[in-house]
């Protein structure tokens, strides 16, 4: 009996990865699957590839649009807002031009949508910041930083970042660097 306990021993975490794969996901492992104490399972082979374009589970990123307000850390620290007259700035208390919708275009692409303006956040070729109706320029890429702080460089034109100025300010796209605070934003409720 003994010597039963010690040979199945490196075999429970399949026995158990198997039993939670086939409660969560619904997928018994078939008898080409069968995998000794040296080949363990992957999680990518249950639930296959991350990376494939026409994977279902991709489709639902191009319906969530969420709205927030883009908190700036730079001077006092200010709220990204677009103004009807297509002008952008910042704020230091919250206001109704200041909530945003952001809603994805692409992986880790997004736009920029002033709900009370109705204008989308755009920049042109020079870097400067304005509101447009058109989605032409509005597209920008969003990347995660390490402070947990976000970037949004133009899709349209590389390298060129969204920044506001100590005095709330926007500042032009080719004059700021992502290692710039100006250019951190908080996405905030």
């Amino acid at each position: 009996m003994k010597l039963r306990a010690c040979v199945l021993w490196p075999q429970l975490p399949w026995l158990w990865s198997s039993v939670l794969l086939g409660c969560v996901f619904g997928c018994v492992p078939s008898s080409r699957s069968v995998h000794t104490h040296k080949q363990w399972p992957l999680l990518s082979d249950a639930l296959g590839s991350w990376d494939k374009p026409d994977a279902p589970h991709q489709e639902y990123l191009l319906g969530i649009k969420r709205i927030r307000r883009l908190y700036c850390n730079v001077g006092i620290g200010f709220h990204l807002q677009v103004f009807p007259n297509g002008q952008i700035s910042g704020a230091h208390d919250e206001g109704p031009y200041s909530l945003l919708e952001i809603s994805p275009v692409s992986r880790g692409v997004v736009t920029l949508y002033g709900l009370r303006s109705g204008l989308f956040i755009a920049m042109t070729t020079r870097g400067k910041l304005y509101g447009s109706v058109s989605t032409t320029e509005c597209n920008f890429k969003e990347k995660l930083l390490v402070n947990n702080y976000n970037t949004y460089e133009s899709a349209a034109h590389p390298g060129m970042y969204i920044g506001i100025s100590k005095m709330g300010k926007s500042k032009r796209g080719n004059r700021v660097s992502p290692t710039m605070s100006m250019t951190h934003f908080l996405p905030r409720i």
